[in-house]
């Protein structure tokens, strides 16, 4: 990734994201369903290494199945990139866990970015506590084995009802997590950050007592003035 994309996504809301993605027609890279362990962090970013999970059978998921070292849910942590997102489709199952603590501490060491799941992670509560950033559905405490099969790595996949593919750009922030196509991501970031700009002028005026008609969009010539203004001023 641009060094300079990941500066800037590092500063902008999914919400702003959204939009700018919303203008060029694109409606559905928001993961639905999806809330940070640690809300607390800086924004998650960093290109998605996916792994795909399908329902379980029986007779392939035993606990013995672990002990395969190229098993691919345990592949898949040790492979995905430093500074990545690990995005795991987990069929929005959170009735089984998509990874535990160890697992994403494994993550966190090798300097991932962060992981997203569909479905739920365990133990939790000691994920809340770690430095890197994981979105998940509600916690989880059964195997994965229990509903899920690991089954591919670095495919596409749909998490949370977004499409996701491999080398996607993946921000996650207070509120979530959005997937902006690879192609897009650097103009996206350039727009999002002036947008950004815009709206911490707006919200000020609005804490002043100003009305959104005019300013927000905006529609009048005074808006613009006081815009320009308040950006130089404010050295933004």
């Amino acid at each position: 990734m641009n060094p300079q994309t990941r500066a800037q996504l590092m500063k902008v809301s999914t919400a702003t994201l959204c939009t700018a993605l919303f203008k060029r027609g694109l409606r559905n890279q928001f993961i639905q369903g999806v809330l940070p362990l640690n809300p607390g962090l800086p924004n998650m970013v960093g290109e998605a290494f996916t792994l795909r999970y399908m329902p379980a059978r029986e007779d392939r998921n035993g606990i013995a199945v672990f002990q395969n070292r190229d098993h691919p849910q345990r592949v898949a942590v040790e492979q995905c990139p430093p500074g990545a997102v690990l995005v795991i489709d987990s069929r929005k199952d959170a009735r089984a866990a998509s990874a535990g603590g160890i697992l994403v501490a494994r993550l966190m060491q090798r300097g991932v970015a962060g992981v997203v799941t569909d479905g739920g992670f365990r133990d939790s509560p000691d994920i809340a506590k770690y430095r890197m950033p994981a979105y998940h559905s509600r916690p989880s405490a059964p195997t994965n084995l229990t509903l899920h099969e690991a089954i591919e790595i670095n495919g596409p996949i749909g998490c949370g009802d977004a499409p996701v593919f491999p080398g996607d750009v993946v921000v996650g922030d207070a509120e979530g997590v959005i997937v902006i196509p690879a192609h897009l991501a650097d103009e996206i970031a350039a727009e999002a950050t002036e947008m950004t700009v815009f709206e911490d002028f707006v919200q000020e005026k609005v804490m002043e007592g100003r009305s959104i008609l005019g300013l927000y969009p905006p529609t009048d010539e005074q808006t613009r003035t006081d815009f320009a203004a308040w950006r130089q001023a404010c050295g933004r």
